[in-house]
């Protein structure tokens, strides 16, 4: 074993991954290189796409070769539906908006991957995420990557201190530019022209919809003409059914009143969509379950933190209040299409204090 340690690298055969397993491999570290297959995309659609083909597990073994460290392929079909598709499926029919790829980081990303890290004797985890670790106060810290633009703590949120102290992240001090241009010098050109997916891995074309149709039987039949109301009730006209929409939608609402309307609310008990005026969808506080604390053992008295409700949020300045199993958040303003099932990340500075789900 090298005598910095052994590591179980997450290759996707994307650059991000591969440059990250080159430069642990280039620092001493002993690269085990391990691609996950989640999902049979021959089943699903015509094309492969997504993190996890086979075109991107080819791709990961061919890096795997040049640099000479050992790659594998580890299925995880299995737990990937039980554990990430089933939940966004059921998410859906709740009526909420949910974030798969956190779940898929927390349980399969790291859930697996460290038992097989055990097994291997591996003591470090890598991933080609752009975000740092640190140790503080006894406690490690997930922070965010200096590459502002390719910041992926948003995603991290739910990472216990156990998967934290093991977890090493080679692109948290670089920017993009810079991971293209090693790849480059290090003759791996194809992977500089390798399109990026911001997609969902197991949704085709991005259309959950079809998606949620395709997977449940009869699904349009049982909830199509549902009421499209007014926030004071006002029948306007027949959706498509409840999973179909997602808060803060516009587009596809088919209803004309002469100004805007946006989903404000979904209502799954009785198939109802309330529908708004764009200040409507604007709030100022929202509860928030599920909390996973990092900077901190307990939330501080009186914080005041950012709290991003989506990836590419902003960030609002809030404060939290610890209510039974729940976390108040109260924003210093309003903030627009607060959805539930969506993560919110809270920020001191670049640190992550923690994260949860949003209830509203």
């Amino acid at each position: 074993m090298s005598a910095k340690g052994r590591v179980l690298m997450a290759m996707s055969g994307g650059i991000d991954s591969s440059i990250a397993a080159m430069l642990l491999h280039d620092q001493g570290y002993e690269v085990i290189g391990f691609t996950l297959k989640t999902w049979d995309y021959a089943t699903s659609c015509n094309k492969e796409t997504g993190c996890c083909s086979l075109d991107s597990i080819v791709d990961a073994r061919q890096v795997a070769v040049r640099l000479g460290i050992s790659h594998n392929v580890l299925d995880v079909k299995e737990e990937f539906n039980k554990l990430i598709v089933d939940d966004f499926i059921n998410e859906y029919l709740s009526g909420r908006t949910p974030n798969p790829c956190v779940l898929c980081n927390v349980y399969i990303k790291w859930g697996l991957l460290l038992k097989k890290a055990d097994e291997l004797n591996c003591q470090y985890i890598s991933t080609g995420h752009y975000a740092k670790v640190r140790e503080e106060n006894g406690r490690h810290i997930l922070y965010k990557g200096i590459d502002e633009i390719k910041d992926q703590s948003y995603v991290l949120w739910r990472l216990t201190q156990d998967f934290l102290k093991r977890t090493i992240f080679p692109l948290g001090n670089l920017h993009k530019q810079e991971i293209k241009k090693m790849a480059a010098d290090a003759g791996f050109e194809n992977l500089t022209k390798k399109r990026e997916s911001y997609e969902i891995c197991f949704i085709p074309g991005d259309d959950y919809r079809a998606f949620l149709n395709n997977k449940i039987e009869g699904l349009s039949e049982k909830y199509k003409g549902g009421n499209f109301i007014t926030t004071d009730g006002k029948i306007l006209g027949k959706h498509k059914g409840y999973p179909f929409y997602t808060i803060g939608q516009r587009k596809g609402l088919n209803i004309a009143i002469g100004t805007p309307l946006y989903v404000v609310e979904i209502k799954p008990e009785s198939n109802t969509i309330v529908l708004g005026k764009k200040e409507e969808l604007k709030r100022s506080c929202m509860n928030v379950g599920k909390i996973n604390l990092i900077k901190y053992a307990e939330i501080p008295e009186n914080i005041e933190v950012l709290t991003k409700i989506r990836y590419k949020d902003p960030g609002m300045i809030s404060k939290l209040s610890k209510i039974n199993d729940y976390v108040k958040v109260t924003f210093k303003g309003e903030v627009n299409s607060i959805a539930p099932g969506q993560s919110a990340v809270f920020y001191e500075k670049d640190d992550v204090v923690g994260g949860g789900i949003i209830l509203l």
